[in-house]
């Protein structure tokens, strides 16, 4: 029996096809709205003293698409960079650019389209606009999800079309349907249909317009439009209806003559529609603010209602499903925005995958050893965040079972005769982010190690004896890691020692040609999460420093380059967000800004990312895995969260991503009842007067108390510490430290 591949495994083999099937013949790219052009020669390593702090998509990927439908939705619609809508795709384990239907729009002439710009009304409002540029017009989509309860889920177009001069227009509005399909018109004088497969097939398309037979064709059908006279105080329209449901003509005949008022049904909907649930509230200004937003709503729009429980999903065609190390970052970014419920149900999913031998593996594939201790390190976070360990509790004989699950892959790395075994490692086994196959390998030890330590406190402190045997096999793996990595050590051309995830002893290093070799900083990603949020390592452990060096030696456009499955000249975008995490946490404030804005700038002006993209020089790569992928999404809420207020073991370090660029637009920072491991945490970061000081109003809700609440003595560049209102303080180095007794207390900073 063929064994069923898994997510990184399919990437290898059929993600990485450069473009995508569709476009209007001669379409160019996309010209980003508002973005400036990248640096000629892009920051790479070593020492720097100038920091990018600009927000403006300047490295947005050339191709990509964003999803318009509503929270929840089954009907997964998606845009494309050039306004085509894309559908049917799949689902997993299919190419990233297989959609059987197609739909594009344009205009017949001569001269190519070129696409000037794209955008969303709105960061929390998916009506998308796409502009269009031709010699003597312009053509405008607007692409929205209309759910009106006499006709159900419908997709819409509306397709306008001005003269760029003064003088009017005729013109020929065209449709494209890419597909085998057959193709099958109905025609009347002022409303034309499709259907696709046959005459028995439900409606494709609906639009208030009569439309030509199109000609004979395999896979491009061309459906034109009546032609029209098109002026600058009123352009030719068309509207375009695609139904989503099976519905008949007769139930969208109504909507077909009410396009603007769907539209503002639409808008209404998405108007009153809140990123936040509970008692959860934020406020972040600027660009932050519109990404909070954007990344709550991606999440919502991937998220599906199976089996009657919700389902946070990574994203809409290949990744529309579950995935263990995708979900911790998906479920803490859902607590972190008030989804409580939604976030409970989503951990039970997790643990439903779980073996009667004890391991727990969900999209990553069988030797993907790590998701059985990151599915340790989920259950404890959430319980964390949720102040409720009664699940915790009653799952205790599935975690015995999953340490039991570890203990035994222990044992068996040490029959198989590896490297791995001899060391004391986790087997042989599916490293992950940019190195494929079963390999000597670090990462799934290293995530494993997140988890037992994460598992095995909390048994302590909640008096689980039977889950000391979690601490007994983190001592012992930890140890064993140590002795692995004191030989393991390799020395970077950049003069520095790292920890690479490949032992000495795997056969890539002995590869002749340099260029077919694993990059040093491939698969680092596990090695970034187990330094943070893991805390496995402490801030002076040489395999910290040395990730830090590696990390900041392969920057390329403002992140990490090469560090994932495009190992020539690639960006795993989201990846970017694991080290501005190990930034941040490491108290190297400029690298990890630097690190989180050039992640933002790697999204499209519809704020999502691809999965990972070519540089911008790159003569070699391509595009590869989900879009929008929630991951990323999630890492952007995790770091606006952390930027404020960051959990580090049982301390509380407030403010700890905020610096003069934060600062300089003098606007509040709001974040009201956001879940810790200590309780419900609010800061309120207001200026005062114009540009005179900040103060800070902190307050919290009942639950443990942690040993250390941090404040900076400096704020940015220019505020010093003045006092704090309400609680003890003093002062340590470059920090304030506060009394984590008090609950509620005021601090200022003087300019």
């Amino acid at each position: 029996m063929m064994k069923r591949p898994d997510r990184r495994r399919f990437l290898k083999d059929v993600g990485i096809r450069l473009g995508v099937a569709t476009g209007l013949g001669g379409a160019e790219t996309v010209e980003v709205p508002q973005a400036a052009k990248p640096a000629a020669k892009p920051i790479r390593g070593g020492p720097q003293t100038s920091f990018n702090t600009v927000i403006d998509f300047r490295f947005a990927p050339l191709a990509g698409q964003a999803a318009y439908c509503f929270p929840d939705d089954h009907h997964k619609s998606l845009i494309g960079e050039r306004g085509d809508l894309r559908y049917g795709h799949p689902g997993q384990y299919k190419d990233i650019h297989y959609f059987p239907r197609i739909v594009e729009f344009s205009a017949e002439g001569m001269e190519p389209d070129i696409v000037k710009s794209q955008w969303v009304e709105k960061p929390g409002v998916p009506v998308v606009h796409t502009m269009i540029d031709r010699p003597d017009a312009s053509i405008e989509l607007i692409t929205f999800a209309s759910n009106r309860d006499s006709e159900g889920r419908v997709d819409n177009v509306i397709l306008e079309i001005r003269p760029r001069a003064g003088a009017p227009v005729r013109v020929n509005p065209v449709v494209e349907v890419k597909t085998k399909e057959e193709v099958i018109v109905h025609s009347s004088a002022d409303m034309s249909w499709i259907q696709l497969g046959g005459k028995d097939a439900p409606l494709f398309l609906m639009v208030n317009s009569s439309m030509l037979a199109p000609p004979d064709a395999v896979i491009t059908h061309r459906l034109v439009l009546a032609n029209g006279v098109a002026s600058a105080d009123r352009p030719l329209r068309a509207f375009l209806r695609f139904p989503q449901e099976g519905q008949t003509a007769g139930q969208l005949r109504n909507g077909l003559s009410a396009p603007d008022a769907l539209l503002q049904e639409t808008r209404s909907y998405w108007e009153q529609w809140k990123p936040f649930e509970g008692k959860v509230s934020w406020s972040l200004p600027g660009r932050h603010g519109e990404f909070l937003a954007a990344c709550a709503r991606n999440i919502q729009q991937a998220r599906e209602v199976k089996e009657g429980k919700s389902t946070f999903q990574v994203g809409p065609t290949v990744y529309r499903g579950l995935w263990v190390a995708d979900g911790h970052f998906i479920l803490e970014a859902a607590r972190y925005l008030g989804y409580d419920a939604e976030a409970q149900q989503g951990l039970e999913a997790t643990w439903n995958r779980q073996r009667p031998d004890g391991g727990v593996f969900a999209g990553g594939g069988e030797e993907h050893w790590k998701e059985t201790g990151i599915a340790l390190f989920t259950i404890t976070r959430q319980a964390e965040l949720a102040q409720d360990w009664s699940y915790f509790r009653k799952m205790q004989p599935n975690l015995l079972r999953a340490v039991d699950y570890v203990r035994n892959l222990r044992a068996r790395a040490k029959q198989e005769g590896s490297a791995c075994g001899r060391y004391g490692l986790l087997p042989k086994g599916f490293p992950d982010g940019g190195i494929g196959g079963i390999r000597e390998e670090l990462t799934n030890t290293i995530w494993t190690l997140a988890g037992l330590k994460a598992v095995g406190e909390a048994g302590e402190r909640l008096g689980l004896g039977e889950l000391v045997s979690a601490r007994a096999l983190y001592a012992e793996l930890r140890s064993a890691l140590t002795a692995a990595a004191q030989q393991e050590m390799r020395r970077h051309a950049g003069g520095f020692d790292y920890l690479p995830m490949l032992l000495k002893d795997d056969t890539d290093w002995s590869i002749p040609d340099e260029w077919q070799r694993s990059r040093p900083q491939a698969a680092q990603w596990a090695l970034s999460q187990a330094i943070y949020p893991g805390t496995v390592f402490e801030r002076n452990d040489p395999i910290v420093d040395g990730h830090i060096k590696l990390m900041q030696s392969c920057t390329e456009e403002d992140i990490p380059a090469e560090t994932g499955w495009i190992t020539h000249q690639g960006l795993w975008n989201y990846g970017a967000a694991f080290v501005a995490h190990v930034y941040l946490w490491a108290g190297l404030q400029d690298w990890a800004r630097q690190t989180f804005v050039g992640f933002l700038n790697h999204a499209s002006p519809l704020y999502c990312w691809r999965e990972e993209q070519p540089l911008r020089r790159s003569l070699l790569g391509s595009y590869i895995g989900d879009m929008p992928h929630n991951w990323a999404s999630a890492e952007c809420i995790l770091y606006l969260r952390h930027m404020l207020v960051l959990e580090d073991g049982q301390s509380l370090r407030l403010l700890e991503g905020i610096g003069s660029p934060e600062l300089d637009r003098l606007e509040p920072f709001k974040l009201i009842e956001s879940p810790t491991r200590f309780g419900r945490v609010s800061v309120q970061l207001e200026p005062e007067g114009k540009g005179a000081g900040w103060t800070l109003r902190y307050s919290q809700t009942s639950g443990p108390l942690p040993e250390r609440v941090v404040l900076p003595a400096l704020l940015g560049a220019r505020f010093k510490f003045s006092e704090v209102r309400g609680a003890q303080q003093k002062r340590e180095g470059d920090s304030i430290l506060v009394a984590p007794q008090a609950a509620n207390w005021l601090a200022t900073w003087k300019a």
